[in-house]
């Protein structure tokens, strides 16, 4: 086959991943790379607890052209300005993890070390105080940012919250209008070449066969064709995250409509809470080593902001990756591809990212060996990046109990303990390239989990330290008096983006 000859796409699975990927193929290839057929089975769940994302789907949903306000609609969607951790640095202690930066930078230096110097001479002040997306989750405030690089709104960003599933169905419909194809079917056996091992064809139960060039599996935790077929094999990261269990229940809203996740300490592991417009999303990912599945489930249930919609549901998991994320001429998404835990709302993310850089190496001819072997090795880079902050969490946390004790004295990725040496002596942030987190994400962990640096950069030292108190002072105060004019998160999804009430049959 050569360069320009069509190439047949099949995507294998539905759900969130399956339909990010069909609604991406068909809009930015539009039909030059070749048809796009997706297979998947109304009878096979889909796991959909993910339901809280990252800054950067805001760019993916731009690529494919949606309308912001109408996608909220269609999705039960919420704002996010952040994380909650409460409970991890001890307990009755939180922190937040806004999607912003603190202050703005003096000097060339960051702000944060300007406020370390601060703090050695006896200000008082939280460096939350500084950063406009925690004083507006705080205040349960919210609107838009701004583009103008002189406006206080330009320091933040934000995410959202949304039903997993009705985002699938919203790209579904926008994958089959630009033209992709959907088949209803189980897969009942998959078909190689002999030589070359490739895959060639999925066979379904009732007996049609469909064939393509190149394969996507988004086939969830089995892996139908990169480890059912391929046998690509799996590296095992539980030794650094223990939790292998979640069990999830929706329930209905109660308390307040916050415009963050919040992440709660518990005995064995962790509580999501994510506020939708429809309901609350609620789960416990936990240690099954340390608590049984009726323990975990009772606890759920006994941390609910309201009534349970739902009986509860459970999910295992092995935390890793597959050995290759593309292997001969399939390339595995989501769950299919490995799992890390949803403690920072990665797992939309890695799909998203995996779609474009798939788009970028999308292979020439019958065999692409050079972008197969750079998309891995991006991509395996990035989950490697995204683990290491989820360790950070469990490994400087401040609790008791044989889970917690275990995980402090774990042994972690020397490239994570590199980061944390710099920072406890220094307060210095080391980021690799295209690294996901940002320096403010790492010193809000950091410091909200009680490492506090013994020093700071002595440049932070060389102007007036009355002239910076001064600057702080009026910092602080500008983002108070912004942030007090805004909107409550309520009141602006019901001005910009409310959605209309779900039927039965819709939800």
């Amino acid at each position: 086959m050569n360069q320009h000859a069509p190439r047949r796409v099949v995507i294998v699975g539905g759900g969130t991943a399956g339909w990010m990927a069909a609604a991406a193929l068909s809009k930015l290839l539009k039909g030059a790379y070749g048809p796009v057929t997706l297979i998947e089975s109304e009878e096979i769940g889909t796991v959909g607890v993910g339901e809280a994302t990252v800054p950067p789907i805001r760019l993916f949903n731009h690529l494919l052209g949606i309308d912001e306000n109408a996608f909220l609609q269609a999705c039960q969607g919420s704002f996010k300005l952040g994380i909650e951790f409460d409970g991890w640095s001890g307990e009755g202690r939180r922190y937040l993890h806004p999607f912003g930066t603190y202050g703005a930078s003096i000097d060339g230096v960051s702000f944060h070390q300007h406020w370390l110097s601060q703090r050695a001479r006896g200000d008082t002040s939280e460096l939350d105080d500084y950063c406009v997306a925690a004083v507006a989750a705080r205040m349960g405030r919210f609107s838009r940012g701004d583009d103008e690089p002189r406006s206080v709104f330009s320091t933040f960003s934000y995410a959202f919250h949304f039903d997993a599933g009705l985002y699938a169905r919203f790209l579904r419909e926008r994958a089959e209008a630009q033209g992709v194809t959907r088949i209803e079917g189980k897969i009942a056996s998959v078909q190689q070449n002999g030589q070359s091992g490739d895959v060639t064809g999925v066979r379904l139960e009732d007996g049609e066969t469909v064939e393509g060039d190149f394969f996507i599996d988004c086939s969830g935790f089995r892996g139908l064709l990169i480890e059912g077929a391929l046998k690509t094999g799996y590296e095992d990261w539980t030794h650094w995250l223990p939790c292998d269990r979640a069990v999830a229940v929706p329930c209905e809203n109660g308390g307040a409509f916050t415009p963050y996740t919040r992440s709660t300490a518990r005995e064995a592991g962790w509580q999501w809470r994510i506020p939708l417009q429809h309901r609350i999303g609620n789960g416990y990912v936990y240690s099954s080593r340390h608590i049984s599945d009726d323990d975990a489930a009772a606890t759920l249930m006994a941390n609910l902001d309201g009534a349970a919609q739902a009986d509860p549901r459970f999910l295992r998991f092995v935390t890793g990756r597959r050995k290759k994320l593309w292997n001969r001429n399939v390339v595995a998404l989501g769950l299919a591809s490995g799992f890390l835990e949803p403690l920072e709302s990665t797992s939309i993310h890695l799909i998203q990212t995996a779609i474009i850089r798939l788009l970028s190496l999308l292979p020439l001819g019958d065999d692409d060996p050079v972008a197969r072997a750079e998309y891995n090795r991006l991509s395996i880079l990035e989950m490697e990046h995204i683990r290491d902050f989820i360790i950070l969490h469990y490994f400087i946390n401040g609790r008791s109990g044989p889970l917690w004790e275990a995980c402090r004295a774990m042994a972690v990725p020397d490239s994570l303990h590199r980061k944390l040496d710099l920072f406890r002596t220094r307060g210095k942030v080391v980021r690799y390239d295209d690294e996901l987190f940002a320096e403010a994400s790492w010193v809000a962990v950091l410091l909200g989990q009680g490492i506090v640096p013994q020093g700071y950069e002595p440049m932070a030292d060389a102007r007036d330290p009355a002239d910076v108190a001064r600057r702080l002072a009026g910092m602080r105060g500008h983002i108070a008096r912004v942030v007090e004019r805004l909107p409550t998160h309520a009141a602006f999804i019901a001005e910009h983006c409310r959605a209309p009430a779900l039927t039965c049959d819709s939800r």
